[in-house]
């Protein structure tokens, strides 16, 4: 779940600890592009964008999500949508450094596409390799993981730990390490028998 539905509770709790730090940075950023102030209509615009941006990156995942079972199965599936997950990563890890809040929603958008594919690949896949026996229990481990991203999100947004000025961007960009555990250790894991039988035809791969 490290790399599935964890990475959607993580981005739904991450953004509201940095929310005034954020808005800081949009005023610096157009202060010192246009030489004047953005009004605070213009501040909570590109706001509202950061937060809404990353629903229709999910619609997106998730429209794209059935193509990818299909044509590459679940397991290579659940590794590609690393991808988008690596690049909100430095996307918004490096906005402020380049100056760029566009960074932010463009990197927010890619994290929605990572979360909406991560959703519907994750629990089919789990599902699909649980013994009969322990289907019930491994399928409750999606709701789980949400649950555990939504609480490590608020957890990294603590002052103590990530929710300051200097430390925001990083804050933004923690969704990268979920990504590359997955990336390490899901190549070790089976495909899914019924993906090996039904659309590959091999009956040995799933036995």
């Amino acid at each position: 779940g490290i790399g599935g539905t964890f990475q959607y509770g993580l981005q739904i709790s991450i953004i509201n600890s940095p929310a005034e730090y954020i808005k800081s940075f949009i005023h610096e950023t157009w202060l010192k592009r246009y030489g004047s102030s953005p009004s605070e209509e213009i501040i909570t615009l590109m706001w509202s964008f950061i937060v809404s941006i990353y629903s229709i990156g999910g619609l997106l995942g998730s429209l794209f999500a059935g193509y990818l079972l299909v044509r590459f199965g679940r397991k290579k599936a659940m590794l590609l949508t690393n991808i988008p997950a690596l690049l909100s990563a430095a996307l918004m890890g490096l906005s402020r450094l380049s100056g760029s809040f566009e960074m932010i929603i463009i990197g927010r958008m890619f994290s929605g596409v990572c979360g909406g594919l991560a959703l519907n690949i994750h629990i089919l896949y789990a599902g699909e390799c649980a013994p009969q026996k322990l289907r019930g229990a491994v399928a409750i481990t999606a709701s789980t993981a949400i649950a555990v991203g939504k609480f490590v999100g608020f957890a990294l947004g603590l002052r103590e730990v990530l929710g300051v000025d200097a430390l925001w961007p990083i804050l933004m960009a923690a969704n990268a390490l979920p990504a590359l555990i997955q990336l390490l250790t899901l190549p070790f894991f089976p495909d899914s028998p019924r993906y090996l039988l039904i659309d590959k035809k091999d009956k040995e791969g799933c036995i």
